[in-house]
């Protein structure tokens, strides 16, 4: 061969293998090929479906523990959070709105009445976990609807350069005719209404409206939040407030000079509010929600709660060398506890006087 024709068949090649990957055919193949095998590799890894939780506990506090349960089972998570001034019921509300198609699959809860509303309104779904029968009967359903874990208690907060931080000290100092520098959280939402309701039930519905109209007639300071009831206080502006153990301790951090007496009620118990956690009726993921239930009652759990800086007292058995001394000192006070099982019909009829003298206003 010459090379005047080796050049032309080098020539006739290239054409051809122009002519050939230049046909419309062509490409649509390689592409159809790819789509297939991303549709094969699709059906084979299917993406799964994130477990939807609905958490009123504070953002700050509970999602590295989230975090921990989506690393640890590789069950991803879709979490909505509430806001400090409507903490709970905001989240009860949106879960009986979605009753009919519901799109939480758990609902992590700071408190407990919303939840035995929720139980009340056939939102639940009953589910014993494995720890269940180690929690306090005062603190879950016996059915297992709910279930308690990680608590904290209503106390007063106190400025003690102002004022004794001592039951008696406390006592007359909401007797004072001007209250102006005293403070309460809203009480239609969290802790302040549990408070409310246990006070409902042990003086009746009578007595109690009297001594609420009482406290604001004689200048109480209302704000958004236990949080702001703390700020107020060790920031000088109060000199005793209405709040709860993890909100108490925020101000500790802030070097802030206060100090705090546990709330009695009549009958002498103390208010112990546990997180409460349940699986929704009609969870489109069941068998991972009770994942999710279990690894939030689990003592690994109770235990990161309590070393948190909102200090949440176990409720079931953990080791307790591995608690700082702030929680073990909260412990023995567990045992002194209402039982927030027996407030439902006051729970019911309260929030409902709640409801219409601020919608009055």
């Amino acid at each position: 061969m010459t090379l005047t024709e080796g050049r032309r068949w080098h020539t006739i090649r290239r054409v051809k293998r122009i002519e050939i990957h230049s046909k419309p055919g062509f490409y649509g193949s390689i592409a159809g090929f790819v789509a297939m095998a991303i549709f094969v590799w699709w059906m084979v890894h299917p993406r799964e479906p994130k477990l939807t939780i609905y958490c009123a506990h504070d953002s700050v506090y509970s999602e590295a523990i989230l975090e921990d349960f989506e690393r640890e089972t590789g069950i991803p998570l879709d979490i909505k959070f509430d806001t400090e001034a409507t903490k709970s019921l905001g989240l009860v509300e949106l879960i009986l709105k979605e009753k009919e198609n519901p799109r939480c699959d758990v609902f992590w809860n700071n408190e407990v009445l919303g939840t035995m509303r929720l139980q009340g309104e056939g939102v639940l779904e009953p589910y014993i976990s494995p720890r269940h029968a180690e929690i306090p009967k005062q603190f879950k359903d016996p059915s297992g609807f709910w279930t308690g874990f990680g608590a904290r208690l209503r106390v007063y907060v106190v400025d003690p350069s102002r004022l004794q931080p001592d039951v008696r000290a406390i006592g007359r100092r909401l007797e004072d005719s001007d209250l102006s520098e005293v403070t309460i959280a809203k009480p239609l939402y969290g802790t302040t209404r549990t408070q409310y309701t246990a006070l409902w039930q042990a003086w009746g519905a009578e007595r109690f409206k009297a001594w609420h109209e009482n406290l604001y007639a004689r200048g109480i300071i209302e704000v958004y939040g236990n949080a702001f009831t703390c700020a107020m206080v060790g920031e000088g502006v109060c000199d005793l407030g209405f709040t709860d153990t993890d909100d108490f301790y925020v101000a500790k951090r802030r070097k802030q000079k206060v100090a705090m007496v546990p709330v009695r009620l009549p009958s002498n118990e103390v208010i112990c509010i546990p997180n409460t956690v349940n699986l929704i009726h009609g969870s489109r993921r069941p068998a991972q929600a009770r994942k999710l239930i279990d690894f939030l009652l689990s003592a690994e759990t109770e235990v990161a709660l309590a070393n948190s800086d909102s200090f949440q007292i176990p409720l079931g058995p953990v080791d307790e060398s591995l608690l700082p001394q702030e929680v073990k000192d909260l412990m023995p006070l567990t045992k002194e506890a209402l039982d927030l099982t027996t407030l439902r019909q006051a729970a019911k009829e309260c929030l409902a006087w709640l409801k219409e003298i601020y919608a009055e206003g």
